[in-house]
């Protein structure tokens, strides 16, 4: 007789056969789920006392899963969005496992019940033209790391683009000819190239001259010459921005991510006159109802 398959075969047969065979997931989203199993699994180990490899199906029930989503809210000071993202996740694993293992369906249907969570969308924070100039004087441009740094931060707020497609840049996606632009591989696997300005043409010209690399290495190398994680970005800006707070004190009253650039940049095309489609297509996004954010902002 066949036996049931358990927990970390369901859950490794959902990764390779569902998100990466049958899905042909971005690595993006399958990193996101990786990430929220690895939450749940360190919580689990603290509340149940058992590794990932113990675990069994029943462990998972709602009650379980309710409590760790208040843990990543409460304890880990996540935002009710970082929160449905986890639950989201938690969802398709049940989902692909309901088909799986029929026998049990009562407490699949129990996760799958709990909701996301409603919350209040703030406008968005973005930088003014001050605030962009002190941070981008606030790299040591006297060494390498400060003129890579001055030149990431600037392609940043210049592009919009996402921190994941910052990262993810080689040195052959600049291109400086006639029409200057970067391309990336953007949200849903899409291509998309952004213009690039005469100042920031220039200035990415001067650095790929001094970074020297092959065509498939990555642009913004870090300490050891290998890539950029997205913590490793947050943790550069956060030491230009902590620099730049003693120029313009009102940086200090906002918090300023990666994510907060990409504002910017929007900001920067809204004030200059460009229309919602515009905006839209410049960040890489589905539709125009994203754009009235920066709408609602300027406003």
């Amino acid at each position: 007789m066949k036996h049931p398959p358990t927990f970390p075969t369901l859950l490794q047969s959902f990764f390779t056969d569902r998100l990466m065979g049958q899905r042909n997931a971005s690595p993006h989203t399958i990193a996101a789920y990786r990430d929220t199993f690895r939450l749940l699994f360190e919580y689990t180990a603290q509340h149940l006392g058992k590794p990932p490899s113990a675990l069994t199906l029943t462990d998972l029930d709602c009650v379980l899963i309710g409590a760790f989503l208040d843990h990543v809210e409460q304890h880990r000071g996540n935002t009710a969005r970082s929160r449905n993202a986890r639950l989201a996740a938690i969802h398709s694993f049940f989902r692909y496992v309901a088909f799986q293992m029929p026998e049990q369906s009562a407490l699949i249907q129990r996760v799958l019940a709990i909701p996301s969570k409603k919350h209040e969308r703030a406008l968005v924070e973005y930088l003014t033209a001050e605030e962009v100039h002190a941070l981008l004087e606030a790299p040591d441009r006297n060494v390498q790391a400060g003129r890579r740094d001055h030149a990431l931060l600037l392609l940043a707020i210049q592009t919009g683009l996402r921190v994941s497609e910052l990262v993810g840049l080689n040195c052959r996606d600049i291109s400086l000819d006639v029409g200057a632009h970067v391309r990336c591989l953007g949200k849903g696997r899409k291509t998309r190239c952004t213009p690039l300005t005469r100042s920031t043409a220039t200035v990415m010209k001067a650095w790929l001259k001094e970074r020297g690399g092959q065509e498939t290495e990555p642009l913004f190398p870090n300490a050891r010459g290998g890539r950029f994680s997205s913590d490793g970005v947050q943790f550069i800006l956060a030491n230009h921005v902590a620099t730049a707070q003693q120029q313009c004190p009102s940086m200090a009253e906002k918090r300023i991510s990666p994510h907060v650039l990409r504002h910017t940049a929007a900001m920067n095309l809204l004030h200059a006159g460009a229309d919602a489609v515009a905006i839209a297509l410049w960040l890489g996004h589905e539709g125009i109802e994203t754009v009235h954010v920066y709408v609602e902002a300027d406003l």
